[in-house]
């Protein structure tokens, strides 16, 4: 059942991401955590953007006055992603009406409203033509259908535009209600992905205002509205204290609700008014992560690593109809 009426909801903040509600997070996340300064373990070092690939994606992308949130997020790989040709097109603005603790995307009280958007979004998928393409937007409290109704218009506009083009949506949880999540499933999306971030003990202080319960039960949801004709996928970050134990249990926590696709990719502070990181898990700790994903769980597709992020070759987490073109033809091929 819905948890809440229809209705844009007050926007409430604190100062610092660091200490959501003014809370002391060291009694979550302990006193031994690492200086925002210190150097990161060697595994953690990528070439810097720019190479022609990246400036040509970026000058589209400014162009046509869109949003990533591989700008927004700080996101490490964005020199490899954007080289494939890939990104992922955020929608609804810049400003997040939620304040996470890990997050660097900006917050405030959001002013986009622009109902060409999805139709601009639609346009540079199809000139990049893209096999798969990757959604997210912001929350937005602040509308009474939460948005949805753009997300659905998007879709609609990418399947006219580029028909071809395999659609991912990474939505934010819907305060829970079941109305505008059910306006993106009836818009056909092939995968759906919702994160819940954090292993459920750490919510209260990474994710004030959400609930592990509440994004598991909007993932569940979508599979049951969509069946066999929608890929379910979620993203977990490790880094903030938690145990491999609990990082297990949330994974099969996710499969009994029926989450076909995993990643898992460590935490990386974006400032220092941000959570601070606890630990840097090992590359063989996320290896042996996949393996109980993929030989024991029963997931479809496992993405773990240090730099693994949601969106990370995304396009190689589902079987493609096409091969790469365009952009996108040094992808993986199909299969």
């Amino acid at each position: 059942m819905s948890e809440a009426p229809s209705k844009a909801l007050p926007i409430r903040q604190t100062r610092s991401r660091a200490k959501p509600g003014g809370m002391d997070v060291s009694k979550v996340l302990g006193t031994q955590t690492i200086p925002y300064r210190d150097r990161k373990p060697e595994w953690f070092k990528v070439p810097a953007p720019g190479s022609p690939k990246y400036r040509e994606l970026n000058e589209t992308i400014k162009a046509n006055n869109l949003n990533t949130v591989c700008q927004e997020a700080a996101c490490p790989n964005i020199g490899e992603c954007w080289e494939r040709g890939t990104a992922t097109f955020m929608i609804l603005g810049d400003t997040c009406t939620r304040r996470c603790g890990f997050c660097h995307v900006m917050t405030g009280t959001p002013t986009w409203n622009d109902p060409l958007e999805p139709a601009r979004v639609a346009r540079s998928i199809a000139l990049m033509e893209l096999r798969h393409a990757v959604v997210t937007s912001v929350d937005r409290d602040d509308l009474p259908d939460y948005g949805s109704r753009i997300w659905a218009a998007t879709i609609n506009q990418i399947r006219r535009q580029s028909p071809s083009t395999k659609i991912e949506t990474l939505t934010p949880d819907f305060r829970g209600e079941e109305m505008p999540l059910a306006t993106v499933i009836d818009a056909g999306p092939d995968v759906f992905n919702h994160n819940v971030e954090v292993v459920p003990r750490l919510y209260q202080v990474a994710r004030r205002g959400s609930t592990f319960e509440r994004s598991c039960r909007v993932l569940r949801n979508a599979k049951a509205m969509a069946g066999d004709t929608l890929s379910t996928k979620s993203g977990l970050m490790v880094g903030l204290g938690e145990t491999f134990a609990e990082v297990v249990d949330t994974m099969k926590y996710l499969r009994e609700v029926d989450v076909q696709i995993l990643t898992v990719g460590q935490y990386l502070r974006p400032t220092e008014n941000h959570l601070p990181v606890v630990r840097y898990w090992h590359p063989d700790e996320f290896d042996e992560l996949a393996e109980i994903g993929m030989n024991e769980l029963g997931f479809d597709h496992v993405a773990a690593g240090p730099l693994v992020r949601s969106s990370y070759h995304a396009d190689e987490h589902i079987e493609q109809d096409q091969p790469g073109v365009g952009p996108m033809a040094i992808a993986a091929p199909a299969g």
